[in-house]
């Protein structure tokens, strides 16, 4: 019987190759790491955008001196208005909303619209005079328009005397949340001294309660404190 010869090896059974699955391993790596490094380079990619300054009402233009460039990372689906979109913004849009000093200014927040106002505001022009109203107001600011007048009686007078020109202790007022669009002093007045015509967003139920109060010099207004 004739054996293998002296010094050969037996024969081995061929392994069984699967280079598809190889290849595919070697793709996914290859994608992680491409993923990893494009999320780590847009981290790092900033974009300079613009930011408010100042306090803009709605409906009001963004003055340039009210913009400053800042930073920030690219690679978001946010709607940034970039910087050097800055003099367009201040020349043909306007705020849709009531910005604050310190927001970046996104697409939703601007509008090209010259009126802005929401469903169910108008806006009301009140004629105050000096004592009708606080000092320090501006536009943005949030205000309260109260009844006054002598023939007008406090909710909380059990004794049924009436009230003081100007009080509005215990009165509910007729509105608690109107917002300053204007201020008018005039050509001929300073803010404070003299007739002032007051320009504020009201809802439309309001208004005619404010005209009419506003008319006979029976409105004042009180600022209400910001809830930041």
């Amino acid at each position: 019987m004739n054996g293998p010869a002296v010094g050969s090896r037996l024969p081995v059974a061929p392994r069984e190759r699967k280079p598809a699955l190889a290849a595919l391993a070697v793709l996914l790596i290859l994608v992680g790491a491409l993923g990893a490094t494009v999320m780590v380079l847009r981290a790092g990619n900033k974009v300079s955008v613009v930011e408010v300054t100042a306090d803009v009402a709605v409906g009001d233009k963004i003055p340039l001196s009210a913009m400053r460039e800042v930073m920030v990372a690219d690679g978001t689906d946010v709607k940034y208005i970039r910087w050097n979109q800055r003099q367009d913004l201040a020349s043909n849009w306007r705020a849709a909303t009531n910005l604050t000093s310190g927001s970046i200014v996104v697409n939703s927040m601007i509008t090209q619209k010259s009126e802005v106002l929401a469903a169910g505001k108008t806006l009301v022009g009140l004629s105050l005079k000096k004592g009708q109203f606080p000092s320090g107001l501006a536009d943005g600011l949030t205000v309260a328009a109260y009844l006054v007048g002598n023939d007008v009686k406090s909710s909380g007078d059990s004794s049924g005397s009436s009230g003081s020109s100007g009080s509005t202790g215990g009165a509910e007022p007729i509105s608690g949340n109107l917002v300053i669009k204007d201020i008018d002093t005039g050509s001929n007045s300073s803010f404070g001294d003299g007739s002032e015509t007051i320009t504020v967003i009201a809802d439309a139920a309001d208004a005619g309660a404010l005209a009419t109060a506003s008319a006979a010099g029976d409105v004042s207004l009180v600022l209400v404190p910001s809830k930041h």
